[in-house]
């Protein structure tokens, strides 16, 4: 007798074999022995570790697709689910994973930090927000002529693909008492990145920003330079390009102080490949002019030639808050009478 099955049955068939499919497959991955790295790894341990990634990865996307056909949540969670075993595996082995999780573009964060009292609600903050998106390489460079252990273990604990850098600000010479602080960690990302990247999107992530995740989806497509809108800036509260039918018309900041790119550091994206064109380009130590000098020396390139992104400059995605400025914490004076509880291990902590 010949069973006659509805399309919505066969549907719901497929369905229910491709749930348990993933299911199988995701949970052999995670039991498979992954080979932890202990200095560098070998070729054969690299390929297995690749093929493992290569397999989650396709298990992603059908879960994806599941949940796109079907608006199964427990399909949605599970690609979340395994998403966030890719990226807290990826942080373990230095391998470049960033063509087996996407045809996407990698963005690479250089994010200049320092010790004080708000450094790391500033870079939870930012990494909270990183954790939520694919094909990044942060690059986290610190004003220290030693690694933070705990900006070590931050960067770590998220999960996400990172490089931890060290750049002193200098204090001999013609810079001794400059405030254009932020320069040497940003060069210092720079050349990482002219040594270890050939192509991707370079982008200038202070830690005392807010981000929209919708900023780092626009600027994936940077061909050269591309521009957005930066809020709470000077008393325009707003620094942007001038957008007129598409086209470029100067631009809106409350301190233009003859700069060709009067921009805020958040408000632009490079491509690696055009960057890597201009080797001499780099940034200057006179603060209020390290995103104008570092434009310039993009040259040649002009304001004409912007991308406008963020629907042609009407949205605001990236805001310039700044985190209130918290003097350094007092130590107990009789350290005595918490001897042996929280606090202890607390003010180990504070800065």
């Amino acid at each position: 007798m010949r069973i006659h099955l509805t399309s919505a049955t066969k549907m719901w068939i497929l369905t229910s074999l491709a749930f348990f499919y993933i299911i199988i497959q995701y949970h052999v991955s995670n039991t498979w022995p992954l080979p932890m790295p202990t200095g560098d790894i070998n070729q054969d341990d690299a390929a297995a570790t690749k093929l493992w990634f290569r397999n989650l990865i396709g298990d992603a996307k059908m879960a994806e697709a599941l949940y796109s056909m079907t608006g199964d949540k427990f399909a949605r969670d599970l690609a979340v689910k395994i998403s966030r075993t890719l990226e807290q595996h990826s942080c373990f082995f230095n391998l470049n994973v960033t063509n087996l999780e996407s045809n996407e573009p990698t963005i690479y964060i250089v994010t200049p930090t320092y010790r004080r009292p708000e450094q790391a609600a500033e870079l939870t903050r930012l990494a909270q927000t990183l954790m939520h998106l694919q094909n990044i390489y942060w690059i986290v460079v610190e004003d220290a002529k030693e690694k933070s252990e705990a900006v070590e273990k931050l960067l770590k604990k998220s999960g996400i693909r990172f490089v931890h850098l060290i750049s002193p600000y200098p204090t001999n010479g013609k810079f001794k008492g400059s405030k254009a602080k932020g320069v040497p960690n940003r060069i210092r990302g720079l050349k990482w990145i002219r040594e270890n990247v050939n192509e991707g999107v370079l982008y200038f992530a202070d830690d005392d920003n807010t981000y929209d995740i919708e900023l780092f989806k626009e600027m994936r497509s940077t061909k050269k330079v591309s521009m957005w809108p930066v809020g709470l800036v000077t008393q325009t509260g707003v620094s942007s390009p001038i957008v007129k039918d598409g086209h470029f018309h100067g631009f809106y900041d409350g301190w233009i102080g003859g700069r060709k790119f009067p921009v805020d550091m958040a408000g632009f994206a490079v491509n690696i490949k055009f960057l890597k064109q201009r080797p001499k380009a780099t940034m200057i130590f006179k603060s209020g002019y390290e995103e104008d000098s570092f434009l310039q020396s993009l040259a040649p390139f002009e304001p004409r030639e912007i991308e406008f992104k963020a629907n042609n400059c009407t949205k605001i995605l990236v805001w310039h808050t700044q985190t209130k400025k918290h003097p350094p914490s007092q130590s107990p004076k009789d350290k005595t009478k918490y001897v042996g509880t929280n606090i202890m291990e607390l003010m180990k902590n504070v800065v």
